[in-house]
C-alpha cells in the first residue's frame, strides 16, 4: 500500500543508470516524488554485456521483470579457452538447471541498454526524467536539500540520492575532509568495443590468452555485433592515467599494447578504429565507510562499486535500490533512523561480494609467460573435460552473494502496481 501524502518525500537522484532507476521504480510505486536527472541528453541505453546473478535475481524478480528480462537475454551458451589458432581447449556451460550457482556465463546475460530500457520503461509513468542536467552542487539543513543544477536553476527535495556511478561527484561532497581514497584497484585495465559480426562468431563467448598478462574475449550479442574486450594486468601509472585521455589516445594505448598479441587480435584492432562505441576503465572497487550525510545518500557504485570481477555490480546496484527504498519506505518520517539501517543491512552484502574479488587469483587467470598459459590450458582441458566447473556449480549452495538473505519489505508488497491501481 502506497504510503499517504503526509509522509509522501520528494526525491532526488542524480543518476539515471541503473541503480537510480531501480530506487525510482521502488520509490515511485510506494507513493513519493520522484525527480530523476541525467547528465546525458538522453537515456543512456549503451554499454556492454552484463548479468544477473543471485540476490539480484531476486531483486528483478520482485519489481515484476523477470519475464521481461528473459525476453532480453543475449544468447550465451558458455565461455571456451582458446589459443593461438581459435582451438577451443575447455568450455564452461552456463548452468541453466536452476540450482546451485552461476559459472562463467550466468543464466541471465542481458546488455547494460536493454537493461536501462526496461527499467525506463517501467518507471517513465511515475517517475520525472531530466535529461541533460546535472547536480553541481547542494547545501542542505535539518528540513531539506537545494541542490543547484547545472543549467543555473535550482530546487528545494527531502533527499538527495548519489547514483552517479564509480566517480560520484555526490560521493566527493559527503565524504569527511581527509578521507582515504575510495578506490581499491585490482591493477587490471579493459577496454571493449563493438565490431561486425562474422560466421564464426558463435554463442560462446571466446577467451584467449597472451603474454605478458594480456586477455581478449569475444562474444556476439546480436545477429550483426561481436563485442571485443581487451584486458591487460598491469600496475604502472600510464594505464591507470590512460582511461583520462582522448579517445584517440586510449585506442593507441591498446594497440600499442596488443599488437602482436596474436588469434584474431588484427580484425579486432580494424575495428577499433571504426567502432561507434569505446570504452576503457580500469578494475576498480570503491570502498568507503561514508554512504550517507543527513538527508543524502549513495546508493549503487557511488556506494560500493564491486568491479566487474565480482559478476555482482549489476546485482549489487538493484539489491542495493531495493534496500534503501525498503527502508525509506518503512520510515518516511525518520530519514537519518532509515539511511543508517540501510547502511547495517546492506553493508555485510557489500563485503560479501566484494571479498570475492582477490587480485592474487586474477593475477594466476592472467599469466605473464606463454609457460604460464600453457599450464592454464592444460589444467583448463582436464577439469572441463571431467566437467568439474558445471558439477560444482549445481552442487554449489550459494551464488556470489552468499548465504546473504534478501530482506523482506512489506512496505514493498504492492509495487508492482503503479500508484493508481
Amino acid at each position: 500500500m502506497a504510503i499517504d501524502s503526509t509522509t509522501s518525500l520528494k526525491v532526488l537522484i542524480c543518476g539515471g543508470g541503473i541503480a537510480g532507476q531501480a530506487l525510482a521504480f521502488w520509490l515511485a510505486r510506494g507513493g513519493h516524488q520522484v525527480t530523476v536527472v541525467e547528465r546525458f541528453p538522453a537515456l543512456r541505453a549503451t554499454g556492454a554485456q552484463v548479468d544477473l546473478r543471485g540476490q539480484g535475481i531476486d531483486a528483478i524478480e520482485r519489481m515484476g521483470l523477470l519475464e521481461v528480462v528473459r525476453s532480453n537475454l543475449v544468447d550465451e551458451a558458455g565461455v571456451s579457452f582458446v589459443d593461438a589458432r581459435g582451438k577451443a581447449r575447455g568450455t564452461i556451460m552456463a548452468n541453466t538447471s536452476g540450482q546451485g550457482r552461476q559459472t562463467l556465463t550466468s543464466e541471465y546475460e542481458i546488455m547494460r541498454g536493454d537493461l536501462v530500457r526496461l527499467l525506463h520503461d517501467a518507471t517513465s509513468g511515475d517517475v520525472n526524467y531530466v535529461f541533460g542536467k546535472s547536480v553541481d552542487r547542494f547545501q542542505q539543513d535539518a528540513d531539506r536539500v537545494l541542490a543547484h543544477f547545472s543549467d543555473g536553476t535550482s530546487g528545494e527535495f527531502d533527499l538527495l540520492v548519489g547514483a552517479d556511478g564509480q566517480g560520484s561527484r555526490i560521493r566527493r561532497a559527503i565524504l569527511p575532509y581527509g578521507s582515504p581514497d575510495p578506490y581499491w584497484p585490482v591493477g587490471i585495465h579493459m577496454a571493449y568495443w563493438f565490431i561486425p559480426r562474422i560466421a564464426s562468431d558463435g554463442n560462446i563467448r571466446d577467451t584467449y590468452h597472451a603474454p605478458r598478462g594480456r586477455m581478449i574475449m569475444r562474444r556476439s550479442h546480436n545477429p550483426a555485433e561481436t563485442q571485443v574486450y581487451f584486458v591487460l594486468r598491469e600496475t604502472s601509472e600510464e594505464a591507470s592515467a590512460i582511461h583520462r585521455e582522448p579517445v584517440e589516445r586510449q585506442k593507441q594505448f591498446w594497440t600499442d599494447k596488443f599488437r602482436d598479441a596474436g588469434w584474431q587480435t588484427e580484425r579486432f584492432l580494424d575495428g577499433m578504429e571504426t567502432t561507434e562505441g569505446f570504452y576503457s576503465q580500469e578494475a576498480l572497487q570503491v570502498r568507503t565507510d561514508t554512504w550517507s550525510k543527513d538527508r543524502v545518500v549513495l546508493v549503487g557504485d557511488a556506494a560500493h562499486c564491486a568491479s566487474p570481477y565480482s559478476g555482482m555490480g549489476v546485482s549489487g546496484a538493484l539489491v542495493g535500490a531495493y534496500i534503501l527504498a525498503g527502508e525509506i519506505n518503512r520510515r518516511p518520517h525518520d530519514l537519518p533512523g532509515a539511511l543508517a539501517t540501510y547502511d547495517s543491512t546492506l553493508r555485510p552484502f557489500v563485503d560479501e561480494i566484494q571479498a570475492t574479488v582477490k587480485p592474487r587469483l586474477l593475477r594466476l587467470g592472467m599469466p605473464t609467460h606463454q609457460l604460464g598459459i600453457d599450464a592454464f590450458h592444460a589444467l583448463t582441458t582436464l577439469a572441463c573435460s571431467l566437467h568439474i566447473p558445471e558439477l560444482v556449480a549445481r552442487r554449489s549452495k550459494e551464488d556470489r552473494g552468499g548465504a546473504w538473505p534478501l530482506p523482506e519489505y512489506p512496505e514493498l508488497a504492492d509495487a508492482t502496481r503503479s500508484p493508481g491501481q
